[in-house]
């Protein structure tokens, strides 16, 4: 092979292949240094343009073959370093392999102290997110850049373990100087992918490395099963996952009458309602989709995963419940059908005005609420249709805009409380939608914090004049602060509390 190495333009001729020779995998490994020592004069040797003694393993001639193409340096020395510090601590948790690694180390990290090696554990891009072994090991691996953060892709280190396995999707040893850059040739360490049980996308790599002179026949054999122990520990974790999906929508796929199915977030059906066939998985990338056989059928989102609707067949005479608990609320969430959908700001502003207006709103009218005289229709729109994704077609109609649910809503039942005198748990409340500045929701806003003001003023009552005082809308009342002095008494141990901010706000107020 032929290759041009980037760093200081040195070109090599690579022949790895003659004919007669032995291939280095019909060498019996006895002695690894002396198989070392071997490795290290077939690597001068091909990366001469010369003969060797033997013929790279086919799996080391193929890694070398690529690296080398794509512009790895044999003379090369650290591996670049991705991540560090919090970044290295994000990555780690957000990673699926951080729940095996309990099982991974009893497995592997006592086995590896005893031998001299290291457990490591790479993503599916070659970083290294955990190094585990004896201290001397550790110490030694610093030196070449065998550290938790650094990329060892053979795109960035050539041929070794952990890069080449992920490039193979196969397990692989690596000794001493089949690694392609030098600086490593004093190592050995075998590899295996770890897979996703859902998706069988590869995950990353497990791999034991150590010193050349403690390499040992059964090292393979060894990451190999502790791989596909990982890979069993996330096949139960996801079990467990599929199983609380299917309880938890359980209502919502009965409600469908033999017209859909329950998918997980990765399109793959998890149980199905009397409606036929259907593939292992569907693309749920888009809203509709077609069947193999020919079937039309919506893709509605849940918290969890999907809800597969077959087109044509009528829906469930249930009636969605909708919950809206946006007073105080500064990130909103609604709950639909018992199960909690987090919202965008605009979006709990549009389920505001919606639940306001049952009649319903059309997009003139929803812009003119949202954003005033300069509001466009068609921004109105765009932010329904998101909405109806969200939160299905089924609760939120068109033409006009409008809530097809069974609305249950704080601000809606504040004016109630008001009127039957629930004067303390009305002032317990904080204000509607408090970041919202949209013209038709501050309006709301001022409307009910005022209504709530003058009620609790105009009663006098002390335990509510005090609960209004702690909202954040009565904290900085002054006229609420006065009144509440007038009827507390001067030996209730909140009076001197209420002084004090009273004073405050006095001082502020000149």
């Amino acid at each position: 092979m032929c290759a041009t190495l980037g760093a200081g333009g040195l070109q090599s001729r690579c022949t790895v292949a003659a004919g007669g020779r032995r291939r280095a995998s019909s060498v019996v490994m006895t002695d690894p240094v002396e198989y070392a020592q071997l490795m290290r004069r077939v690597h001068a040797a091909v990366l001469s343009g010369e003969q060797g003694p033997v013929a790279p393993r086919p799996v080391v001639s193929d890694s070398w073959r690529r690296s080398l193409a794509g512009g790895v340096d044999p003379d090369g020395h650290l591996p670049p370093i991705v991540y560090s510090g919090t970044d290295l601590a994000d990555v780690r948790a957000a990673h699926p392999l951080a729940a095996v690694l309990p099982v991974l180390r009893s497995t592997l990290v006592g086995i590896a102290d005893e031998a001299m090696h290291m457990m490591i554990v790479t993503d599916a891009e070659g970083n290294i997110l955990w190094r585990e072994g004896q201290v001397d090991v550790r110490l030694l691996a610093d030196r070449v850049g065998l550290a938790e953060g650094t990329r060892w892709s053979e795109e960035a280190m050539g041929t070794n373990a952990m890069g080449t396995t992920l490039a193979l999707d196969a397990p692989v040893q690596i000794h001493s100087a089949e690694h392609l850059v030098r600086t490593i040739h004093a190592w050995t360490c075998a590899a295996a992918p770890v897979h996703d049980p859902d998706t069988g996308a590869v995950l990353g790599a497990i791999d034991i490395t150590g010193p050349m002179r403690t390499r040992h026949p059964a090292t393979l054999a060894l990451v190999t099963a502790a791989a596909h122990l990982a890979e069993g520990q996330l096949r139960l974790r996801m079990a467990a996952r599929d199983e609380q999906l299917r309880q938890r929508n359980l209502p919502h796929l009965l409600s469908l009458r033999g017209a859909g199915a329950l998918l997980t977030q990765t399109g793959r059906v998890l149980a199905v309602e009397s409606c036929g066939p259907l593939p292992e998985r569907l693309d749920v990338s888009a809203g509709a989709l077609s069947l193999p056989d020919g079937r039309e059928a919506l893709v509605e989102p849940l918290e969890e995963g999907y809800l597969l609707r077959l087109r044509g067949v009528p829906r469930s005479l249930h009636r969605p419940r909708l919950t809206l608990e946006f007073l105080g609320a500064t990130h909103p969430v609604a709950v639909l059908d018992g199960r909690e959908q987090p919202l965008t700001p605009r979006h709990a502003e549009i389920l505001t005005l919606l639940a306001a207006n049952r009649d319903g709103l059309t997009a003139d009218q929803l812009a003119m609420s949202l954003f005033g005289e300069s509001g466009n229709p068609v921004t109105a729109r765009a932010e329904v249709h998101r909405l109806r994704t969200a939160l299905g077609e089924r609760v939120v109609l068109t033409r006009p805009y409008r809530l097809a649910a069974d609305v249950t809503a704080d601000f809606l039942a504040l004016p109630t409380l008001l009127r039957t005198g629930a004067l303390r748990k009305a002032a317990s409340y904080g204000a509607l939608l408090p970041r919202s500045d949209s013209p038709a929701i501050r309006a709301h806003r001022d409307e009910l914090v005022t209504a709530v003001h003058r009620a609790v003023i105009d009663t006098g009552d002390y335990e509510d004049l005090w609960t209004l005082a702690q909202s954040p809308t009565g904290a900085e009342d002054l006229e609420v602060l006065e009144t509440l002095l007038d009827v507390l008494p001067k030996t209730d141990p909140r009076y001197p509390i209420a002084t004090a901010r009273h004073a405050r706000l006095l001082a502020s107020s000149r």
